[in-house]
């Protein structure tokens, strides 16, 4: 949609001039069109380049995943310019000998279909809006309140902002965490009992169970280290769907329902539930993840405790986890080494011996068969008997005289595993995870509320922990909570987003300035760039849809594009200014004449959105062109002459009576219009202009 641009200014400006100048040679006016419109339109192409090309800097995970935007986006706009003022108008001109071409006025008469509606139709609504400062004043203040407004969507939560919307996958896992020293067969009754509440949904099509090893791993599980999932008390379901062509709902809806299927399983206490989706863009180790600093382990284990509470007590905060869990039971053999002396067992022996019981022993390997691998014959007990009891502690050990029973040499230690330990870049760290469900569905929003909620909560001798949302602390003899997971990479990337996009606005500035030869001028040219807000906002809430990265890349894309439509706009009132015609008419003659390319430039970006538009990653980028592009082209054709009326007002009305095109009296009170105009006028009893 944006690469047609400027063909579509070159193409239509030709038109234009052959129908001013129907017996002049084409080529010849063809080169005097693209003349015309030559500078703005580079100047045009270069802004949206400008507006595009800082994107390349983004960094964090999401620079990756950006930066072929703006590479391609710029080369190929360099390429379109070249094909629109060399190519095109050497087409236009082959393909149009032998047509006719009728002579029409200077100024855009209206016409029939689309064009001469919208033409007729701005006739009407520029005048009474630039009629005089005041009410080109209210006109910029009514637009003020607009944009204000839209804004407010984002206050009330109408709107949401989110790093990338919820993804359409084929597949969602159920992650699931029993407590310490869970056996194996625990886990797997668990995962069977899951996966048997799962049977009935229409778009599951298999389910898979792996209990105490990991699943096959992706990105994500790369990420969130789903590699390492090997002991028994771990277990995954990886739930595979449908093809999203044959599914009404999507992913993120199903893992909706998953999740409220499995509220109220039947599990060992302190177990962890989890549904895990494939994530749209870069994965994290948990899409809501607070990371707890402090003095020691004690104090960060009580303060993530607390915060874990909070956690739970956020309706739209789900699965919520430790890092750290509960110590399972211990049984530890420890040797008697009186009785082992008086028995005259070799401590070596005693351990030897449990060696062999619980792990059991090799004594060679057979070779049979057509297996390229030798199979390892071991002795051990069945697992069945593998129980601390009589049985285990009647084992035999040789000892000095004859055998000896275990449990006559060894004391059995009860206690308790020790807590696991974490480090992040060197720094010791408890983590508290979550995931979010429901209509807030961004991390943001569970952060904000976890972070009211903290700051009521008694935390007697521990004391509030300082909240940081970005970087380490380096003082950690107070708690610390760090906000990690999505929120680092979201912040991360709207950061570098704002940074490119102030850099946009710069370059754009710089090159109107240097086109235009004036420093207050581009300030009006730009105006518009806010203006697609009015937009884009409200677009998100019509369509339910969160404001992503991909919506600002939208916003800052339309920056280059609106101000290509303002440049134009800008560049023929200062031509008509400069054949003295009265300001009024100035500006409802640029606006009409540039009515229809800016309104076909708009209608093909928005027509390309419009097939992005499903797409659940892109959707924000084309909500933004589509709302951005109908708002702003609008308001770009009002608002930039009402600025100038506000601000060079050269106090000359418009026309006598200031009549429409259709009246001819706005048409011909302009330069080489006088004395039919004032023929007209003796004729109507109107004085002419001066």
């Amino acid at each position: 949609g944006i690469l047609v641009d400027d063909a579509i200014v070159v193409v239509e400006n030709m038109v234009r001039h052959w129908h001013l100048e129907p017996k002049a040679d084409r080529a010849a006016a063809a080169v005097r069109a693209v003349a015309e419109v030559g500078n703005p339109t580079v100047i045009a192409t270069l802004t949206i380049i400008a507006a595009l090309l800082p994107m390349k800097f983004v960094g964090g995970l999401m620079g990756p995943y950006m930066s072929p935007i703006p590479v391609n986006a710029s080369f190929a706009m360099m390429f379109s310019f070249f094909i629109a003022v060399v190519i095109a108008p050497w087409l236009l001109i082959g393909l149009s000998r032998g047509e006719k071409i009728e002579e029409k006025a200077r100024q855009p008469e209206p016409e029939g279909g689309v064009s001469g509606m919208l033409v007729r139709l701005y006739w009407r609504a520029a005048p009474p809006i630039l009629k005089n400062r005041r009410r080109a004043g209210v006109f910029l203040l009514l637009t003020g309140v607009a944009m204000l407004a839209a804004l407010s969507l984002f206050y009330t939560e109408n709107v949401t902002a989110k790093l990338l919307p919820f993804g359409n996958e084929s597949e969602i896992q159920v992650i699931a965490n029993l407590p310490r020293g869970a056996s194996l067969e625990e886990t797997e009754r668990v995962l069977l009992a899951a996966a048997r509440r799962l049977i009935g949904f229409p778009e599951v099509t298999s389910i898979q169970a792996y209990a105490g090893t990991s699943a096959p791993f992706d990105f994500n599980g790369l990420v969130r280290q789903y590699y390492l999932r090997d002991r028994p008390y771990q277990g995954d379901l990886e739930v595979d769907l449908l093809p999203r062509a044959e599914r009404r709902r999507q992913s993120h809806q199903i893992a909706l329902a998953i999740r409220k299927r499995l509220k109220g399983l039947s599990v060992p206490p302190h177990t962890s539930i989890q549904v895990v989706e494939v994530p749209p863009g870069p994965p994290v180790l948990a899409p809501l993840l607070a990371e707890i600093y402090g003095p020691d382990a004690h104090t960060r284990r009580q303060v993530a405790r607390k915060v874990e509470r909070v956690f739970k007590g956020v309706p739209y905060i789900v699965d919520v986890d430790n890092s750290f869990g509960v110590r399972a039971k211990t049984f530890r053999f420890a040797v008697d080494d009186p009785a082992r002396e008086f028995y005259g067992v070799k401590e070596q022996t005693i351990y030897d011996t449990i060696e062999e019981l619980l792990h059991g022993t090799s004594v060679g390997y057979s070779h049979r068969g057509q297996g390229i691998y030798p199979i390892e014959i071991a002795i051990g007990l069945p697992k069945r008997d593998l129980r601390l009891g009589e049985r285990l502690l009647s084992t035999p050990v040789p000892a000095r005289h004859g055998t000896v029973e275990l449990g006559d040499v060894v004391k059995i230690v009860r206690g308790k595993t020790s807590y696991p330990i974490f480090r992040r870049d060197g720094h010791f760290a408890e983590m508290v995870m979550a995931n979010m469900a429901g209509e807030l569905g961004a991390p943001i929003y569970g952060m904000l509320a976890v972070d009211k909620k903290l700051a009521t909560l008694d935390w007697g001798k521990l004391g509030r922990p300082t909240i940081r949302y970005h970087g380490q602390p380096t003082n950690e003899s107070k708690p610390t909570l760090l906000w990690q997971g999505e929120w680092e990479v979201t912040y991360v990337t709207f950061r570098d987003l704002g940074i490119a996009f102030a850099v946009a606005l710069v370059g754009i500035y710089l090159l109107i300035v240097g086109e235009f030869k004036s420093f207050r001028l581009p300030l009006v040219i730009m105006t518009p760039i806010p203006l697609t807000l009015i937009g884009i906002i409200p677009g998100h809430w019509l369509f339910n849809a969160p404001f992503t990265a991909t919506s600002m890349i939208g916003f800052i894309a339309l920056a280059g594009i609106i101000v290509r439509n303002s440049i134009l706009l800008v560049d023929f009132i200062r031509r008509e200014q400069q054949e003295g015609a009265p300001l009024r008419l100035c500006l409802v003659r640029a606006g009409a004449t540039r009515l229809r390319p800016i309104l076909l430039t708009a209608a093909s970006g928005m027509i390309g959105a419009a097939f992005i538009l499903s797409s659940p990653i892109f959707q924000g980028l084309a909500i933004s062109l589509l709302f951005g592009l109908a708002s702003s082209t609008a308001l770009t054709l009002l608002v930039i002459p009402a600025i100038y009326v506000l601000l060079r007002d050269d106090g000359r009305p418009l026309a006598p009576r200031e009549r429409g095109p259709r009246g001819s009296l706005a048409a011909l009170s302009g330069v080489g219009g006088n004395e039919e105009a004032r023929a007209v006028s003796a004729r109507e009893g109107v004085s002419p202009e001066p």
